[in-house]
């Protein structure tokens, strides 16, 4: 069944959560996408309820916050962070294409990576010190929004293998709307910020789209290093902008 198996395709793609592997092929890939927001929802929820446990313990803000933070690395393998780090070394080289894209390849990171998986750290570190707890919740889904968007149909991918290949194109326009109106109307929900909340989200996947369209100019398509950079993009984003309700 496609969607069993989009499902364990997701959740043992986007966490490091104990789920058996299923079948991985398109029909299962545009299962995966499009389910990602709900699983960035259960990662948020996860990493809540560890934030709430320090706040409890009166670990200091910061403290607790930093914890949460390196918490969504290590659920997630620092797979969307090493997304990040090699998208903006290749954006930040100024090639284009395959010479783009020998530098997304390469396991080493270069200084503008650096910066940026530092930056998105700090800021999201500094952001969840001053949230409630489903601002973490809501910023968290927000962030896996930026994959069904990233995935949707006439986004082709810039390599002929690799998980941009299996999953570039999978996710129907419409069930990528459907999944960042759901997380809107959530962060609707957020003390204080009945208007900020949405608006916060709306402005972070703008900028997805604006970063893929520009993956897709500078690379010719979608990488799974691409859609790593929009889900931390997302993520800082929307945890930022919710600091200012």
């Amino acid at each position: 069944m496609s969607f069993g198996a989009g499902l364990r395709l997701s959740i043992t793609t986007l966490t490091v959560l104990p789920v058996r592997a299923g079948r991985v092929d398109r029909a299962a890939a545009a299962v995966a996408m499009s389910v990602a927001p709900a699983v960035g929802a259960l990662l948020g929820a996860l990493l809540a309820g560890l934030l709430w446990l320090l706040r409890e313990a009166h670990a200091p803000a910061l403290v607790a916050a930093a914890v949460t933070v390196t918490a969504a690395a290590l659920l997630t393998r620092g797979l969307h962070l090493d997304g990040l780090a090699d998208t903006i070394d290749a954006l930040g080289s100024y090639r284009r294409g395959d010479a783009a894209l020998e530098i997304m390849k390469k396991p080493d990171i270069g200084p503008f990576g650096v910066a940026a998986i530092a930056c998105a750290l700090l800021l999201q570190a500094a952001a969840v010190t001053a949230l409630p707890l489903l601002a973490v919740v809501v910023a968290f889904a927000a962030g896996r929004v930026a994959i069904p968007l990233a995935c949707r149909r006439g986004v082709p991918a810039a390599r002929p293998g690799g998980l941009g290949a299996l999953v570039a194109g999978t996710v129907p326009l419409p069930v990528a709307v459907v999944g960042a109106a759901l997380v809107m109307a959530a962060a609707a929900v957020i003390p204080g910020r009945t208007w900020q909340g949405p608006l916060a989200v709306a402005v972070a996947l703008l900028t997805v789209v604006l970063l893929v369209r520009h993956a897709v100019r500078r690379f010719g398509g979608i990488t799974g290093d691409v859609l790593g950079a929009a889900v931390e993009a997302a993520t800082t984003l929307t945890l930022v902008g919710l600091t200012l309700g």
